[in-house]
Protein backbone atom coordinates (compact mmCIF):
# COMPACT_ATOMS: atom_id res chain seq x y z
CA UNK A 1 0.00 0.00 0.00
CA UNK A 2 2.83 2.42 0.83
CA UNK A 3 4.32 1.82 -2.61
CA UNK A 4 1.04 2.73 -4.24
CA UNK A 5 0.89 5.95 -2.22
CA UNK A 6 4.44 6.87 -3.25
CA UNK A 7 3.58 6.23 -6.89
CA UNK A 8 0.40 8.30 -6.48
CA UNK A 9 2.56 11.13 -5.17
CA UNK A 10 4.64 10.83 -8.33
CA UNK A 11 1.59 10.93 -10.60
CA UNK A 12 0.19 13.98 -8.79
CA UNK A 13 3.61 15.67 -8.87
CA UNK A 14 3.83 15.00 -12.61
CA UNK A 15 0.40 16.56 -13.14
CA UNK A 16 1.33 19.57 -10.99
CA UNK A 17 4.57 20.06 -12.92
CA UNK A 18 2.80 19.93 -16.27
CA UNK A 19 0.13 22.38 -15.11
CA UNK A 20 2.90 24.63 -13.74
CA UNK A 21 4.65 24.72 -17.10
CA UNK A 22 1.55 25.08 -19.27
CA UNK A 23 -0.05 27.82 -17.16
CA UNK A 24 3.18 29.80 -17.22
CA UNK A 25 3.34 29.72 -21.00
CA UNK A 26 -0.38 30.31 -21.63
CA UNK A 27 -1.48 32.61 -18.79
CA UNK A 28 1.49 34.29 -17.13
CA UNK A 29 4.19 35.09 -19.67
CA UNK A 30 1.86 36.36 -22.43
CA UNK A 31 0.49 38.99 -20.00
CA UNK A 32 3.63 40.39 -18.42
CA UNK A 33 6.13 42.89 -19.75
CA UNK A 34 9.77 42.34 -18.89
CA UNK A 35 12.55 44.43 -20.35
CA UNK A 36 15.08 43.78 -21.72
CA UNK A 37 13.86 40.85 -23.79
CA UNK A 38 16.78 38.61 -22.84
CA UNK A 39 15.81 39.00 -19.17
CA UNK A 40 12.32 37.82 -20.11
CA UNK A 41 13.85 34.78 -21.80
CA UNK A 42 16.01 34.09 -18.76
CA UNK A 43 12.98 34.21 -16.43
CA UNK A 44 11.06 31.83 -18.69
CA UNK A 45 13.97 29.40 -18.74
CA UNK A 46 14.40 29.52 -14.96
CA UNK A 47 10.65 28.98 -14.49
CA UNK A 48 10.70 25.97 -16.81
CA UNK A 49 13.79 24.56 -15.09
CA UNK A 50 11.65 24.05 -12.01
CA UNK A 51 9.05 22.35 -14.19
CA UNK A 52 11.66 19.95 -15.56
CA UNK A 53 13.07 19.29 -12.08
CA UNK A 54 9.58 18.49 -10.74
CA UNK A 55 8.97 16.13 -13.67
CA UNK A 56 12.26 14.34 -12.94
CA UNK A 57 11.39 13.95 -9.25
CA UNK A 58 7.89 12.78 -10.17
CA UNK A 59 9.30 10.08 -12.44
CA UNK A 60 11.68 9.00 -9.69
CA UNK A 61 8.79 8.77 -7.21
CA UNK A 62 6.83 6.63 -9.65
CA UNK A 63 9.82 4.35 -10.13
CA UNK A 64 10.98 4.35 -6.47
CA UNK A 65 9.08 1.22 -5.37
CA UNK A 66 10.88 -0.83 -8.01
CA UNK A 67 14.37 0.26 -6.95
CA UNK A 68 16.60 -2.58 -5.85
CA UNK A 69 18.14 -0.38 -3.18
CA UNK A 70 16.05 0.65 -0.20
CA UNK A 71 18.58 3.41 0.52
CA UNK A 72 18.12 4.90 -2.96
CA UNK A 73 14.34 4.73 -2.53
CA UNK A 74 14.56 6.56 0.80
CA UNK A 75 16.79 9.27 -0.67
CA UNK A 76 14.39 9.86 -3.57
CA UNK A 77 11.49 10.17 -1.15
CA UNK A 78 13.41 12.45 1.23
CA UNK A 79 14.60 14.77 -1.54
CA UNK A 80 11.09 14.87 -3.01
CA UNK A 81 9.52 15.72 0.35
CA UNK A 82 11.98 18.57 0.90
CA UNK A 83 11.72 19.91 -2.67
CA UNK A 84 7.94 19.79 -2.97
CA UNK A 85 7.54 20.93 0.64
CA UNK A 86 9.60 24.06 0.05
CA UNK A 87 7.75 24.70 -3.21
CA UNK A 88 4.40 24.38 -1.40
CA UNK A 89 5.49 26.78 1.35
CA UNK A 90 6.84 29.28 -1.18
CA UNK A 91 3.66 29.11 -3.24
CA UNK A 92 1.42 29.54 -0.18
CA UNK A 93 3.47 32.48 1.06
CA UNK A 94 3.82 34.25 -2.29
CA UNK A 95 0.14 33.90 -3.20
CA UNK A 96 -1.12 34.30 0.39
CA UNK A 97 -2.80 30.93 0.02
CA UNK A 98 -5.00 31.99 -2.90
CA UNK A 99 -3.46 29.61 -5.43
CA UNK A 100 -4.28 25.89 -5.58
CA UNK A 101 -0.67 24.88 -6.23
CA UNK A 102 0.39 24.76 -2.60
CA UNK A 103 -2.46 22.38 -1.78
CA UNK A 104 -1.51 19.97 -4.56
CA UNK A 105 2.15 20.04 -3.56
CA UNK A 106 1.27 19.50 0.09
CA UNK A 107 -0.69 16.39 -0.90
CA UNK A 108 2.36 15.21 -2.88
CA UNK A 109 4.50 15.66 0.25
CA UNK A 110 2.03 13.75 2.40
CA UNK A 111 1.72 10.84 -0.04
CA UNK A 112 5.47 10.62 -0.58
CA UNK A 113 6.17 10.77 3.15
CA UNK A 114 4.10 7.62 3.70
CA UNK A 115 6.84 5.70 1.92
CA UNK A 116 9.64 7.04 4.09
CA UNK A 117 10.99 4.36 6.41
CA UNK A 118 14.04 5.57 8.37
Amino acid sequence: MRNLLVQSAGVLALAAALVHGVLAETKIFPRIRIEPERLRLLLRLVWQCSTVAWIALAVLLIAAPSFGSDEARQWVIAVSVVTFGLAAMGNAWATRGRHFGWVALTVVVGLAATGFNP
